[in-house]
């Protein structure tokens, strides 16, 4: 792992646990792949609020839409086995279709341009009211016709992975949950990973949890089999193996179950999202886009009482993957922020030895500020934001205790000095930043709260 990307990640978790503070989170589990390999999997929080059991690494996540991209894994394997092709028909394997759904391409399914309802003509499983639909109500729904025509926009569905999921069963004879686990999930190394619940007696999971609004925090029952909707939102797993799943899906990966052809195929741009002010696209599978200027695939999954979200960049061979337990979990732009933090320290490299004592978080009454060296430079990040580099102030530093700042925004401090303070100990005990004192304790004394 290079030097920059170790100390991004470095800073990468003192900003996720200050934003699990800001945020009231009960939980969530970071993973970093590099190449692959985890470099880095923390959990923070508690599985359950009832029991403030601690969360750990091992504990097993509803991550919903993940679902699709291992779906689209599975019609890839059998596609490059020569048993189903992407451009035919879906009627041709699932019958009982409506005639227009039944002439929908299975490209078009795992696309979602095939036009079909997004949940059907009612879905109350969503709001937990009624079981995930079962085979019946599946093609009951699959026998109503297209919302819109095939092939003229993107429109997600679940009930289109749900129809995926009755093309393996037929295609293979045998049940989609365990065809999908043999061929995909245990060939993937993935040891912490099943297509649907119920899970082995003794598995650790997550309790999933409503938001803070409007009555506060309460379990949320989120442990429900998805029954025929397990191709589209069944799967439980780990932000670890998410991280190691994903980076096999990049084109350059040495390792996979999947041909790099095949790997082309799912994560490049098919459709671009419409009516969406932040531009994104979809690929066979998988989500894709830019952060920061660096292209993207991946996916997301909201399921009652959990958030997630897994981004491979390929440009750096790295992986984030962020599961949480809460409805309102913030795991799309904490995984966003995250590359951001990446791509400064990609940009600036590790800091040199002048700077690196330059660190550390650093408080008024007004909150914190992060001192973070990189390069030759030291930025102050905001740890409260999406993106703590954003506008971010600089500072150029000329001996252990001196410096001055470089570049502050217009009502900033610009070109006024900095200054490091030494205690006995030699330890920093007051920065100075042009007329503002900064203590590294919030509960210094010095700043008052009353």
């Amino acid at each position: 792992m290079t030097e920059w990307l170790k100390d991004a990640l470095g800073y990468a978790g003192q900003w996720l646990e200050y934003q699990m503070k800001v945020a009231e989170l009960p939980g969530c589990v970071l993973a970093v792949a590099k190449d692959g390999e985890l470099v880095l999997e923390r959990a923070y929080g508690v599985a359950d609020l009832k029991t403030e059991a601690p969360l750990a690494p091992e504990h097993r996540f509803r991550v919903a839409s993940h679902s699709k991209t291992f779906t689209a894994v599975g019609i890839m394997k059998l596609h490059e086995a020569g048993r189903l092709h992407l451009d035919d028909k879906i009627g041709q394997y699932v019958k009982g279709l409506d005639a227009a759904v039944a002439t929908v391409t299975i490209a078009q399914l795992l696309s979602h341009g095939a036009g079909i309802l997004r949940d059907g003509t009612s879905a109350p499983h969503w709001q937990l009211r009624n079981p995930f639909f079962d085979e019946a109500q599946l093609r009951a729904q699959l026998a109503e016709p297209l919302a819109i025509d095939a092939n003229t926009r993107f429109k997600y569905s679940n009930l289109g992975f749900g129809l995926l999921g009755l093309a393996i069963e037929a295609i293979t004879g045998e049940t989609y949950n365990d065809w999908i686990s043999r061929e995909v999930v245990e060939p993937s190394g993935l040891r912490h990973t099943l297509p649907d619940t119920p899970l082995p007696e003794g598995t650790p999971v997550a309790a999933g949890h409503s938001g803070r609004m409007p009555f506060g925090r309460g379990a949320v029952a989120g442990d429900g089999a998805t029954y025929a909707l397990a191709a589209a939102t069944g799967f439980v797993s780990t932000a670890g193996d998410l991280a190691r799943f994903f980076a096999s899906l990049d084109p350059a990966a040495s390792t996979s179950i999947l041909s790099v052809a095949s790997r082309r195929e799912m994560t490049r741009r098919h459709w671009q999202v419409p009516h969406q002010k932040e531009v994104r696209y979809y690929g066979l599978g998988t989500m894709a886009g830019s952060i920061d200027g660096h292209a993207m695939f991946g996916h997301g999954g909201a399921f009652p009482g959990f958030i997630s979200r897994t981004v491979t960049v390929p440009e750096w061979g790295v992986t984030v993957s962020i599961v949480t337990n809460a409805i309102d979990g913030p795991a799309n732009p904490w995984v966003e922020g995250i590359v951001a933090i990446m791509h400064q320290f990609s940009l600036r490299g590790a800091p040199t030895s002048k700077i690196a004592a330059w660190s550390g978080r650093w408080w008024t009454i007004w909150g914190a500020v992060d001192l973070v060296p990189m390069g030759e430079k030291v930025l102050l990040a905001d740890p409260s934001a999406a993106k703590p580099f954003v506008d971010a102030t600089e500072l150029e530093i000329s001996s252990p205790t001196e410096g001055h700042i470089a570049l502050a925004n217009g009502f900033g401090s610009h070109g006024e000095r900095a200054a490091l303070r030494l205690g006995a100990d030699g330890k920093a005990e007051r920065l100075f930043l042009g007329g503002t004192e900064l203590v590294p304790d919030a509960k210094d004394r010095t700043i008052s709260f009353e």
